[in-house]
């Protein structure tokens, strides 16, 4: 097994569909066969909206187009993608590459899947999971479990499989994440309440749940008050195709719902696309969790 480097476009010819398969030409079918049950990290350039290294995730096997003897697929544990609380640019603040050696123009930078080594990895995960320190990511008490310091030693060792893997820590760089996205502001009654240290009292809520293998990114949470999270787990609420918002029937009173819930009924979500939900796991929720 081995490390590597997937890259990535929203704009790519490819049948990608993210977090659960990447579609490559078989000229890559050795490196992506190396990178079978590891760990791989996937990188976009600027005309795909994100610039940099932007989440990590398993893979867990090679399947071949069907349509296509020229490219397979490598399939996606889903439920372990995490994105980065941070996009990585390619290179360190001090012009050195986070994959030892690549050139900045021709070579193997122009490859689409890059094996890179344990440190480079360790490198670019330490940096892109780095907890950020503004009032919005905070948690709601206590301190938070992050990587205060990209460079430290034990995240190069076994730590690091540790920190992937761990709950507690998955589910701290999802909040954070999803809270940093919304502002600290419920999307579904637009408030937002902040305690006596100026820490955001919004949750961050999974679409698609972790026990149904639901991923720890950003498309795949939304932040909202602790009451309407409740209502959102037991599908009281969920939200439609067009961003509208759900209310199961006979539910929610009609004057409580006017209290809870913005006048327009609609979804507050990110000016930025990229950190949206995901249709795909709105989509789950209506069918799956919604008791409309």
């Amino acid at each position: 097994m081995a490390k590597a480097v997937y890259v990535a476009s929203s704009h790519s010819a490819y049948k990608d569909r993210p977090g659960e398969w990447y579609h490559f030409p078989n000229m890559y079918l050795g490196n992506v066969a190396r990178s079978v049950g590891d760990w791989v990290i996937f990188y976009q350039g600027r005309r795909g909206g994100v610039a940099g290294y932007y989440a990590v995730q398993r893979v867990e096997r090679i399947v071949s187009d069907p349509s296509d003897d020229t490219h397979s697929y490598a399939m996606l544990d889903r439920a372990s993608e995490l994105s980065f609380e941070r996009a990585v640019p390619r290179f360190r603040s001090d012009g050195r590459p986070y994959e030892t050696g690549l050139p900045r123009m021709g070579g193997n930078n122009t490859w689409s899947v890059r094996l890179i080594s344990e440190s480079d990895f360790a490198a670019i995960i330490a940096e892109g999971l780095r907890s950020d320190p503004v009032p919005d990511a905070l948690p709601r008490e206590g301190a938070p479990i992050g990587l205060s310091d990209p460079g430290q030693e034990p995240f190069l060792g076994p730590d690091r499989q540790m920190i992937l893997t761990s709950r507690a820590f998955r589910d701290q760089s999802f909040a954070r994440q999803v809270r940093r996205a919304y502002a600290g502001r419920c999307a579904m009654s637009g408030l937002e309440l902040r305690n006596g240290g100026g820490r955001p009292e919004v949750e961050a809520a999974h679409i698609l749940p972790v026990e149904e293998r639901g991923p720890d990114t950003v498309r795949n949470g939304l932040a909202l008050s602790g009451t309407i999270h409740w209502m959102f787990d037991r599908g009281l609420v969920s939200v439609d195709a067009d961003n509208a918002l759900l209310i199961a029937r006979g539910s929610i009173a009609a004057e409580v719902a006017g209290r809870l819930f913005v006048p327009d009924r609609r979804l507050i979500v990110p000016s930025d696309p990229s950190l949206r939900p995901h249709p795909a796991y709105l989509d789950w929720h209506r069918q799956h969790r919604f008791k409309g």
